[in-house]
């Protein structure tokens, strides 16, 4: 297996989990715990699929597969904008115990999805034609660099990228980042001087939905032909890489890369030989069933190492009463 191909392949794992890791971010640095990332996960890979399956049956945008996933994304990231509402009005207006809500719209959203699949297209699975990498040669002076950025790549790569540049200058130079994370760490201070700490806490958890959603279909693309209504628990282990990454946009991003090698290698395994000749020889002993949970057991290492220098913002998970000035 060769390093070209590892760094390639890991990048389809490791685009997702940092974007629904920002998307979390979004939500908890306003004050809202966004547990229902896998929920939003589904949603948005569930629509995003769907839009694309039509649009492919109808061969619209045949000549066009790039626009084509970036009017999917879009698809996806409204209904994760619609879903996360639901979660901003439990936990916003009607102050809810924010895990609870978020546990409930994780379970919503798997049955929610196969229901309408089941009604929409008659069967639990909605199929693609996977034809969205770049497959270009612009840098085929330099091949190494060429398979992975630009041959193999998905234009979901450069999305997340961006989306992580974007997120960084928000939160270090702008307003807006400013009165979004003093809504998550002092909401009475912040309404003190003026800041509509519920209009930016439902703005955070709508931007979470948005991207969240977006997440979703970024995962699928790359690593399936369809959708089955399950993103593999992907949104919990987001949820790992942004605690991990202490709600920082760029230790996210470090956290993604170590967490989205780990979730490739349980995928990839086999084409390492060393691997493959032990399960030959030992064929009684179940690694790859071991390394299939590799991804989940250095979460728990991660977490449990990190758990005492963990810092969320102050006030996440903690209603907040608006109250006149």
């Amino acid at each position: 297996m060769s390093l070209e191909f590892i760094i390639s392949q890991s990048l389809y794992f490791i685009i997702p989990l940092l974007v629904v890791a920002i998307a979390g971010l979004f939500a908890e640095r306003s004050g809202t715990i966004n547990i229902a990332l896998e929920g939003l996960m589904m949603i948005g890979a569930f629509f995003g699929v769907l839009f694309i399956h039509f649009m492919q049956e109808a061969h619209i945008l045949d000549n066009n597969q790039q626009l084509l996933l970036i009017l999917a994304l879009l698809v996806a990231g409204v209904s994760g904008i619609i879903f996360s509402s639901l979660l901003a009005f439990l936990a916003i207006n009607m102050k809810a115990d924010q895990t609870i809500g978020g546990t409930a719209l994780n379970l919503l959203a798997a049955a929610f999805v196969i229901f309408l699949s089941k009604a929409i297209i008659k069967d639990t699975r909605v199929y693609f034609k996977a034809r969205f990498q770049l497959k270009s040669t612009f840098l085929n002076k330099v091949p190494f660099l060429n398979y992975i950025f630009f041959d193999r790549a998905y234009l979901t790569t450069y999305i997340g990228i961006i989306i992580l540049i974007i997120t960084i200058v928000i939160f270090k130079y702008t307003k807006f980042g400013l009165r979004l994370s003093s809504c998550g760490e002092h909401p009475e201070a912040a309404q003190s001087v003026g800041i509509n700490v519920v209009k930016y806490r439902w703005i955070g958890v709508l931007i979470s939905g948005f991207l969240g959603a977006m997440g979703g279909l970024i995962y699928v693309i790359p690593t399936a032909i369809s959708f089955d209504g399950s993103v593999s628990g992907y949104g919990f282990l987001a949820l790992a890489v942004l605690i991990f990454g202490q709600w920082k946009p760029g230790r996210i991003f470090l956290s993604a890369i170590f967490f989205g090698t780990f979730s490739m290698l349980s995928v990839s395994f086999f084409g390492f030989g060393f691997i493959k000749d032990f399960m030959e020889k030992y064929p009684k002993v179940p690694l790859s069933m071991i390394i299939r949970m590799l991804p989940y057991l250095v979460t728990m290492i991660a977490l449990a190492i990190s758990s005492k220098k963990s810092r969320a913002p102050k006030a996440a998970g903690k209603p907040f009463e608006a109250t006149s000035i």
